[in-house]
């Protein structure tokens, strides 16, 4: 393993962005004075990268609380797609009135006039959101709403979310930014999105980048492999799975979430973690599935 001095970097559409950024959703359930005091230690050691959505229940908020007004080279990142329900998660918010509707609540709700980067949430990759009758949604329709959003200086960049290599391809014209799809060392079913990113130059943003969100997802950090060389390594096994994404292509941009002040600055470490052949080699045969 070696470490470098400086933070990396990658590109986030016409951003700079550290490479580790900040994905808040965990802080849906936290005390609040704790989330506002994570937020600003995360800003504090470099994050400019943060990732919300509006169906995160208070998040905006307490983002808008953390750290407006904000700095001019912090990228907030949010989604639209869904919306919050009172008996289930989440429900389908597909249409493109829904969509700009959506816009505008994050807007609101996060102090700001411009967001970033806006990530489309479809519902074709699993897992997530199911979509029925007037919710499927043409892709073309819905990226026609944000590109004038777009137009409008509403958002910056536009970004996919559960989408598919063909559905990608489809929206490449669109000049997308970013896709988040389910993606870690040990769940590697979207290789070929991943790919595609790389070749585009389109951020690949992965999400539950340690499987630990789900509990039909494996956890990477209880993998034997992955602890033993983190062992061996001196670093967490939470950073041993992140630093593998992060060297494992370029075009990886990652979002890690806590609540926890030190589980923040051991994934800021990461951003400075490169690890040494002999893990990556083994990590990389330790795909478990590759249909997700």
């Amino acid at each position: 393993m070696t470490t470098s001095q400086g933070y990396a970097h990658g590109k986030l559409g016409d951003h700079e962005v550290l490479r580790v950024g900040f994905g808040a959703m965990q802080l849906e359930h936290a005390d609040p004075a704790d989330a506002v005091t994570v937020l600003r230690r995360a800003v504090e050691l470099g994050v400019d990268h943060i990732d919300t959505a509006q169906f995160y229940g208070t998040v905006n908020e307490l983002i808008r609380t953390a750290l407006h007004p904000y700095t001019g080279s912090l990228r907030i990142v949010t989604k639209v797609g869904a919306v919050s329900h009172p008996t289930e998660r989440l429900v389908a918010a597909q249409k493109p009135a829904q969509l700009r509707a959506s816009v505008e609540e994050n807007l609101r709700t996060l102090g700001t006039e411009h967001l970033a980067v806006v990530n489309l949430r479809r519902a074709d990759v699993p897992p997530g959101i199911t979509v029925t009758g007037d919710q499927v949604v043409d892709l073309d329709s819905q990226l026609a709403e944000l590109i004038a959003l777009r137009d409008e200086g509403k958002i910056g960049g536009i970004g996919l979310s559960h989408v598919s290599l063909v559905q990608l391809r489809q929206a490449l014209p669109a000049g997308i930014v970013c896709v988040q799809n389910l993606y870690n060392v040990l769940t590697r079913g979207q290789e070929d999105v991943l790919t595609e990113c790389a070749e585009q130059g389109v951020a690949w943003v992965p999400y539950c980048p340690l499987g630990s969100a789900f509990d039909w997802l494996p956890n990477v950090t209880d993998n034997p492999v992955v602890t033993a060389h983190a062992r061996r390594l001196a670093i967490t096994p939470a950073q041993a799975g992140l630093a593998w994404l992060l060297g494992h292509s370029s075009a990886t941009l990652l979002i890690p979430g806590t609540r926890n002040l030190a589980h923040l600055a051991d994934n800021m470490a990461v951003a400075r973690i490169e690890l040494d052949r002999e893990a990556t080699t083994a990590f990389d045969a330790l795909a478990q599935d590759t249909t997700a």
